[in-house]
């Protein structure tokens, strides 16, 4: 962990978020980072709603958030994470790439409406591999979890 990052426990607002991830609409999964403390763990917030695109092809007849898409939620909230605590911003020169799942799980499905909890915690970085535990939870129930590897590259 950098020197200069804080290990106090902090949010982030939208405009916070967009300085921190590269993604945008339609693939940008979070919406606020209630609490990152650097080096050890984010909690972060994903409100579905009826809008999202993906919902007109999953299932139309009975709307539900695709499971890879809560993964790929919670791979985002690690990438705040990795960036907050390495002390860095993406740049045109950097990505963080998700690596590797292990261990998913989806217990309940997301529907709109719901707003998913996302939780992740650091388990090990090695120079630029990061490995997590994360879960996505809606009303106090775990919806999914993981175990996610992700690797950040500098070309």
């Amino acid at each position: 962990m950098s020197d200069s990052v804080s290990s106090e426990a902090r949010s982030l607002d939208i405009h916070a978020i967009l300085e921190q991830l590269p993604h945008r609409y339609p693939f940008l999964l979070i919406d606020r980072v209630t609490s990152v403390v650097a080096g050890e763990s984010v909690k972060a917030i994903k409100n579905v709603t009826i809008n999202e695109p993906f919902f007109t092809g999953h299932f139309p007849q009975r709307p539900v958030m695709p499971g890879v898409l809560i993964i790929e939620a919670l791979a985002q909230a690690t990438g705040i994470l990795a960036f907050i605590t390495a002390g860095q911003k993406p740049d045109d020169n950097m990505l963080y790439y998700f690596a590797g799942i292990d261990n998913a799980r989806f217990k309940k499905p997301v529907e709109p409406g719901d707003q998913i909890i996302l939780e992740a915690t650091l388990v090990k970085q090695k120079r630029n591999i990061w490995k997590f535990k994360g879960t996505a939870s809606v009303d106090g129930e775990i919806v999914a979890s993981a175990d996610l590897m992700c690797a950040s590259n500098t070309y």
